[in-house]
């Protein structure tokens, strides 16, 4: 793929499908930073590019990080290339001196007449000795190419026969800018071609370029590679995705703590090219699934609000799997650490077999690690401070409520599943003389996390331990 700025999600699925495809067919995934439109580059974009890829995991196996045989991989490096490939000495390209307010002037004579701006191709006919005079004259030129009428049709591995007079609807393009730096459809020919590029996945915004691409590499003499053009992905509401609601870059996902699978599998859910669309695909099912036949010219709208769901879908594949679980535990505990500073209980709440309790515990409840470290949770890390006049203003039975739970958690704490305490907790209610369920309930909730609202009281308990709640009552009635 071929990108300009910061990665945003039409980047990383465009990306994502280039990348499964060379999975697919045991090819290449090649990263080429287009840099080649100075007043565009934003200082830092092409290392952020390729660190998301990594983030991802689709990293490319040749990019200006890694290198490659066929590099520089940043066009701006390459500029000799383009220089010695501008097409002039077999005549399919012509130096034009035409002057910028000459430019502004056929443009604003063509808006106030409602005609489409277009070259007027005026320096296509000026003749050797015209050429030397203004070379003389030490006049600024550009270099352009001559769109021949006669377009062949391609076949588009997504639109099927495709073809654009390019000739008919637009002036001769400027292949080589004044400052030596080629254009977008330059570089692109001469990059695919020198690295063996045989396929190109690239967005349908491309797809009317593409005769005019077709025809440099005819004027070269180099045999194209084949072309897919992805349809748009759009937000729900069928409105473009842009650049500036700031939300769409990978970097804030990241830094949100959202999985990068989840990002893969919904930008592929919402579009085509895959057998099914369930939620929680991986990678490998993804490359499995994929055939380019199969993507469809319509557009892919893609519903944001439901990534909160994709990711609750992963994380709860991470959790499950003991070798992912184990970097979950690392990145909870940082968390903990982050947000709650020298608040902790004890060193054991940040223990590895602690952690993982509260994590398998938590599973397919949460839909971000982080949200364990919010103030739900916060009694998992942090010991209440509760006064016994609070808890007996919820039942004046509040001592033999304390003792008939030290009793059970004393006896087989340790061994009790959510399902055993909650059986043993109604059995203990009804030693009680007056206090109803729900009562009690609150009571526990509040002497455990000092909050109203959260998990249940069986599962706080477990998740705690037997000796934590043991701590946690004793200290409560004694307080």
């Amino acid at each position: 793929p071929v990108i300009t700025g910061f990665l945003h999600l039409g980047g990383l699925r465009t990306a994502l499908y280039n990348y499964i495809f060379a999975r697919k067919h045991q090819g290449t995934f090649i990263l080429r930073v287009e840099d080649t439109d100075q007043n565009r580059v934003v200082p830092g974009a092409a290392e952020g590019i390729e660190a998301m890829l990594d983030w991802a995991g689709i990293a490319p196996d040749e990019s200006p990080g890694r290198g490659g045989p066929a590099g520089p991989y940043v066009q701006s490096q390459r500029l000799e290339l383009y220089g010695r490939a501008a097409l002039l000495a077999s005549g399919a390209a012509y130096r034009c001196f035409c002057s910028p307010q000459r430019l502004q002037l056929l443009r604003r004579d063509a808006l106030r007449r409602q005609h489409t701006p277009r070259y007027d191709n005026r320096c296509r006919h000026l003749s050797p000795a015209d050429v030397a005079q203004k070379l003389s004259q030490g006049l600024d030129y550009v270099i352009r190419f001559r769109l021949e009428r006669g377009v062949e049709p391609f076949q588009d591995l997504v639109y099927g026969w495709s073809r654009h007079e390019v000739a008919e609807v637009e002036g001769d393009p400027v292949i080589l800018k004044g400052d030596g730096f080629p254009t977008y459809h330059l570089a692109n020919v001469v990059d695919d071609h020198y690295m063996g590029i045989t396929h190109v996945l690239r967005g349908t915004e491309w797809l009317a370029s593409t005769s005019k691409h077709l025809l440099l590499y005819k004027a070269f003499g180099w045999e194209p590679p084949q072309f897919g053009h992805l349809p748009l992905l759009l937000n729900k509401d069928g409105s473009k995705l842009s650049k500036r609601q700031g939300d769409i870059f990978l970097e804030r996902f990241a830094r949100d703590g959202f999985l990068p699978e989840a990002l893969l599998d919904i930008v592929t859910n919402c579009g085509s090219g895959f057998t099914e669309k369930q939620m929680g695909r991986t990678l490998e099912e993804l490359i499995s699934q994929f055939e380019v036949g199969r993507i469809t010219t319509h557009s892919a709208l893609l519903d944001l609000e439901a990534l909160p769901e994709f990711n609750r879908v992963h994380l709860t594949r991470h959790i499950e799997d003991p070798g992912l679980r184990q970097k979950l535990v690392r990145e909870l505990q940082g968390l903990v650490e982050l947000v709650y500073g020298g608040q902790q209980v004890d060193p054991d709440v940040l223990e590895d077999e602690y952690v993982e309790r509260v994590l398998l515990l938590r599973k397919g409840h949460i839909c971000l690690l982080k949200n364990l470290v919010s103030s739900d949770y916060s009694y998992l890390w942090v010991r209440p401070s509760v006064s016994r006049q609070q808890l007996q203003a919820i039942s004046a039975e509040v001592d033999e409520i304390g003792k008939l739970v030290l009793g059970l958690m004393t006896r087989q704490g340790a061994a009790l599943t959510v399902e055993e305490l909650n059986q043993g907790l109604r059995s203990l209610q009804k030693q009680t003389r007056e206090t109803k369920y729900s009562s009690m309930m609150q009571l526990l909730r509040l002497a455990l996390s000092g909050r109203q609202h959260g998990p249940s009281v069986a599962e706080m308990m477990v998740a705690l331990g037997a000796e934590e709640v043991c701590g946690r009552i004793h200290r409560a009635l004694s307080s």
